[in-house]
């Protein structure tokens, strides 16, 4: 006999089916009786509006822009980059492709940017922020007082030859002194500054990695072991040695004094 012609199963599968319609109808009648609220962001009622209203929606619409690419200003403003590119070198050369996972050490680069750059943001709220909600200054003043702290910080970090490259691109007048350069070329040299000395930083850390590899792949030759994979014995050594040296507080104390 088949299963679905036993008439406990029929029976099943109809409580089954009256159970489910039942379920449907209350999610049904319970969605119709629920309010949800509509949110909405528009210009409505812009004729209508005065200049100030309507400079006020443009500065509310200009500060959610700006919301958006909070981490691209995280990334090229601080020392961030730096920082990240020299762990990724670090996992690259100790050969764990995953551990420390990615969400980690971005984690890690945040913090540690946040700690480093931490006396440039206190002095950006001291002298921009706090005076502007305090009604002591005007919002450009703000602005401009906020941006000075982190401009003194990147143009400290930024090799001249990466600061004239962006001058020079920009074909206009050449700067009468580093206060008339924009903003918006020191910005990308900063990060090229960046990424030039975290390379540097990745080189150094590859080469005893390097070394390691190419001894124990020669003895694993020397000794006729030619279908054993160097990776499987370099890693757990590596391991040991990263560790026993404590490497992470070497690389997080070399790092913050490069930075600072």
């Amino acid at each position: 006999m088949k299963p679905y012609n036993n008439p406990m199963f029929k029976i099943a599968v109809a409580v089954l089916l009256i159970l489910v319609g039942q379920m449907l109808c209350a999610d049904y009648t319970l969605a119709q009786n629920l309010s949800i609220p509509k949110v909405s962001l528009g210009l409505d009622g812009v004729k209508d509006a005065s200049p100030q209203e309507f400079a006020t929606s443009i500065q509310i619409l200009l500060a959610l822009t700006v919301l958006t690419l909070a981490p691209s200003i995280l990334v090229m403003t601080t020392c961030f980059t730096r920082i990240i590119v020299v762990f990724y070198f670090l996992r690259t050369a100790l050969g764990t492709a995953t551990q420390p996972p990615n969400q980690l050490l971005t984690s890690l680069a945040f913090f540690l940017t946040i700690f480093i750059m931490q006396p440039v943001i206190n002095e950006a709220n001291d002298k921009g922020l706090q005076p502007y909600l305090n009604d002591e200054i005007t919002q450009s003043e703000a602005m401009s007082k906020m941006v000075t702290p982190f401009r003194t910080f990147m143009l400290k970090h930024t090799r001249e030859e990466d600061l004239g490259l962006f001058i020079k691109l920009t074909g206009g007048e050449r700067p009468q002194s580093i206060d008339d350069v924009s903003i918006w070329a020191v910005i990308p040299a900063y990060t090229i500054s960046e990424l030039k000395i975290a390379f540097q930083i990745g080189f150094l850390i590859f080469i005893p990695f390097l070394v390691l590899d190419m001894v124990i792949a020669s003895t694993l030759m020397s000794l006729g072991m030619m279908m054993l994979p160097p990776q499987m014995i370099s890693l757990p050594i590596k391991i040991l040695l990263f560790v026993l040296v404590d490497g992470w507080y070497l690389i997080v104390d070399s790092l913050i004094k490069s930075i600072g």
